[in-house]
C-alpha cells in the first residue's frame, strides 16, 4: 500500500468512527469548535481589523488573541510558530527552519529571516544509523544538523516583537501541559510516520504513549514538552542555544557519535535579506530570495506563461492548452533552478532569471515544440504504462513528496496593516529520529543534487536551499493578498499565483482549482482528478498522459491565505480544503 492510500485509509476509518472524543478522555478547555476538524471545505473569515490562517485550529486562536490583546502580527507569529509544534508534532518542531516574509505598515518596507538548520562546516554529515529519522527513509537518510528554529524565534523577537517572551510562550506552555484531542488527518500522518519517528526509545516514548499511537478524539500530551516549555517561557530562547536544553542536545549528539560543540549552535546566526520583488500584470510580488527557490522559481514560471499568452486561453482547470503550457513551464524551471544555490556560496544570477528577453526565449522553445499531428492514439497506446515506474525510476509525486511532508504556514494581517506570510517547518533541525527533553527531531534532507527540492553543502558556511513559499502580492504599492504553503511548494504557488494574477480567479476559486505536479520526463502529467473530459482529452490530442491523483491531494499543499477585499474595506483569511486547517478574524 503506498503512502497516499494508506492516508486516505486512516482518515476514512476515523470518519467512520465518528468525530467525537473517545469516552474515557476529557479534551481541555477550548474555543467551541464543535466536531473535530477534517479536511475538506472551510468558510472563509472576515474582519474589519485582523486575520489569521493557519493548519490548525490552536495556532490560529492563539495568533488572534495574541493580536486582541494588543500584539501585533509578528508576535501573533511568533506565539503561533511556538504553540504549533506542541499541538502538531507530526508537522513541526522546535528545533526546525524558520522563513518570515514581513511587511511593515508604519515604514511600507519589507523584510525576510532565513533561519533554515546549518550544517557544521567542515565537519562530516552525521547519520546515527542506516535509513533512521525524518519522513523519508531513501537512498539518503537525513543527516543530523544544528537547530535553526529558535533562533529565527529570538531574532524576530529582538527586532519586531512588542509583546514579553515569557507572555508568548504561555500558549505552547498551556496546550503542552493540558494536551490537545488528536483528529483524523493527524491521527493518519502520526501512524505513517511511525517507521522513522519510533526508530529511538525516546521517540516511542513521545509518539506512542501507552506502546500505541493516539486515537482520533485522545488527548496527546509530553510531560517532558510541556516541562521544556515552562523552561523556555522563564529562560528565553537562548535555553535553545546555549542553555539547558542546547546543553542536552549536545550531549545526547556526542553519545551518538556525532562531534558537535555547543558553539557550534551559534556558528552561523539566521539571516535577514532584501526580498525578491517581481513584476506581473500590474503587480508586484515579494518572495524569499535565494538561497530559498520559490521565489525564483515562480518568477520565472509565469514570466514563461506571460510569454505564452495563456491568459487568452483560460486557467489549467478549463483549458488544455494552459495545462500543457503549465506542465511544461514547471518543468523547465525545475530543471533550470537546480542551480540555484546559496547566493553567498554560488554564483546566482537572479537578473537573468527575471528576465523578459529569457521568458521569451523559453516560450519560444515550448511552443515551437508542440506537436504537429493528434496524439491522441499514441496515449491511447500507451494508456496504463508509467513508464518511469516500468523501469524502476521514482514518479515526480514520490520525489517532490518524500522530503518534505511536515511544514506550518501562518498567514496574518494586524490592525495596524502589518501583514506577515512565513512558514515553520520540521525540516532541518536536529538529530534525526531522536527526541531530547520532548522535543522531537528529523535531521536534515539536504543533497547536492540538482533534482532535489532541498539542497545543502558541508563547506563554506551557506544555508541550505528550501522548497519554501511566502510570498505578498502588492496592488498600488500595498499588500492585496499573501500566501503560502507546504506541500510540493515549488510547482502549486505558481499555479496559484497564475490563476488569481493571469485568470482573475477569486483567491477561494484559485486554491480549491486542481492542481499539477510538473510535466514529467515520459510526458505524463500527474493532476488533482476534477479536470473535464474535454481538457482530459485535449492534453491526449498533445501527447500527454494525464495520471490522476486524489480529487483533493494533501501533498499538493495546504495554503494559508488572507487579502484585502476591495468592495467591503474587509480583511478575508482562508485555510485550504486539502488539511484540516482553520481561519480566523476579529
Amino acid at each position: 500500500m503506498n503512502r497516499r492510500e494508506f492516508l486516505q485509509g486512516a482518515t476514512v476509518a476515523g470518519m467512520a468512527a465518528g468525530m467525537e472524543p473517545v469516552a474515557e478522555r476529557t479534551p481541555p478547555a477550548g474555543p467551541a469548535l464543535g466536531a473535530l476538524p477534517r479536511p475538506g471545505p472551510k468558510p472563509a473569515a472576515r474582519g474589519r481589523r485582523a486575520v489569521a490562517s493557519s493548519s490548525h485550529w490552536v495556532v490560529t486562536e492563539t495568533m488572534l488573541a495574541v493580536m486582541r490583546a494588543g500584539g501585533n502580527a509578528v508576535d501573533a507569529g511568533i506565539a503561533g510558530c511556538l504553540v504549533q509544534p506542541v499541538v502538531q508534532p507530526e508537522m513541526t518542531n522546535h528545533t526546525g527552519t524558520v522563513t518570515f516574509l514581513y511587511w511593515e505598515a508604519k515604514s511600507g518596507k519589507a523584510y525576510q529571516l532565513e533561519s533554515s538548520g546549518t550544517l557544521v562546516p567542515g565537519m562530516a554529515p552525521f547519520r546515527p544509523l542506516p535509513a533512521v529519522g525524518g519522513l523519508s527513509t531513501g537512498p539518503t537518510p537525513p543527516c543530523a544538523c544544528v537547530p535553526g528554529f529558535m533562533p529565527g524565534m529570538k531574532a524576530l523577537h529582538e527586532r519586531f516583537g512588542s509583546r514579553k517572551w515569557s507572555e508568548l510562550c504561555e500558549p505552547a506552555v498551556r496546550w503542552a501541559t493540558e494536551g490537545v484531542p488528536v483528529h483524523t488527518f493527524q491521527y493518519g500522518v502520526l501512524s505513517d510516520e511511525l517507521p522513522s519517528n519510533t526508530y529511538f526509545p525516546s521517540g516511542r516514548d513521545f509518539f506512542l504513549p501507552g506502546g500505541f499511537t493516539p486515537a482520533v478524539g485522545e488527548v496527546f500530551r509530553s510531560a517532558a514538552l510541556a516541562e521544556t516549555m515552562r523552561r523556555l517561557q522563564s529562560e528565553g530562547p537562548d535555553d535553545f542555544i546555549s542553555g539547558q536544553w542546547a546543553r542536552a542536545f549536545v550531549a545526547e549528539g556526542n553519545r551518538l557519535g556525532w562531534q558537535v560543540k555547543l558553539e557550534h549552535l551559534k556558528e552561523i546566526p539566521p539571516r535577514w535579506i532584501e526580498p525578491l520583488r517581481w513584476r506581473h500584470r500590474g503587480y508586484e510580488v515579494l518572495q524569499l530570495a535565494p538561497p530559498e527557490r520559490v521565489g525564483v522559481f515562480s518568477a520565472l514560471v509565469l514570466g514563461i506563461l506571460g510569454a505564452l499568452d495563456v491568459a487568452s486561453s483560460g486557467p489549467a482547470s478549463r483549458s488544455a492548452d494552459t495545462l500543457y503550457a503549465m506542465g511544461s513551464a514547471l518543468r523547465w524551471a525545475e530543471f533550470e533552478l537546480g542551480y540555484l544555490q546559496d547566493p553567498e556560496v554560488f554564483g546566482c544570477p537572479v537578473d537573468l532569471w527575471l528576465s523578459a528577453e529569457h521568458h521569451r526565449r523559453i516560450a519560444d522553445v515550448l511552443r515551437g515544440t508542440r506537436p504537429k499531428t493528434d496524439m491522441t492514439e499514441h496515449v491511447r497506446a500507451l494508456a496504463g504504462v508509467p513508464a518511469l515506474a516500468a523501469a524502476g525510476l521514482p514518479t515526480a509525486a514520490a520525489r517532490q513528496t518524500a522530503p518534505v511532508t511536515g511544514s506550518c504556514e501562518l498567514s496574518i494581517v494586524d490592525p495596524e496593516g502589518n501583514w506577515v506570510q512565513m512558514m515553520n517547518t520540521l525540516q532541518s533541525g536536529g538529530i534525526p529520529g531522536v527526541v531530547v527533553e520532548g522535543v522531537p527531531m528529523v535531521g536534515s534532507h539536504a543533497v547536492t543534487d540538482l533534482s532535489a527540492s532541498i539542497a545543502g553543502w558541508f563547506w563554506g558556511g551557506g544555508r541550505l536551499r528550501l522548497p519554501i513559499g511566502n510570498t505578498i502580492v502588492l496592488k498600488n504599492g500595498k499588500p492585496w493578498l499573501s500566501l503560502g504553503t507546504p506541500g510540493n511548494v515549488h510547482a502549486t504557488i505558481p499555479q496559484v499565483l497564475s490563476n488569481v494574477l493571469d485568470h482573475g480567479m477569486s483567491p477561494e476559486e484559485a486554491i480549491d482549482a486542481p492542481r499539477m505536479l510538473p510535466l514529467r520526463d515520459d510526458y505524463v502529467l500527474e493532476v488533482e482528478s476534477r479536470l473535464p473530459e474535454a481538457v482530459v482529452a485535449g492534453t491526449a490530442k498533445l501527447g500527454v498522459r494525464v495520471a490522476p491523483l486524489p480529487p483533493y491531494d494533501w501533498h499538493m499543499g495546504s495554503f494559508q491565505m488572507s487579502w484585502r477585499d476591495e468592495k467591503t474595506g474587509e480583511i478575508v483569511s482562508f485555510a485550504d480544503p486539502r488539511r484540516a486547517g482553520k481561519a480566523g478574524a476579529f
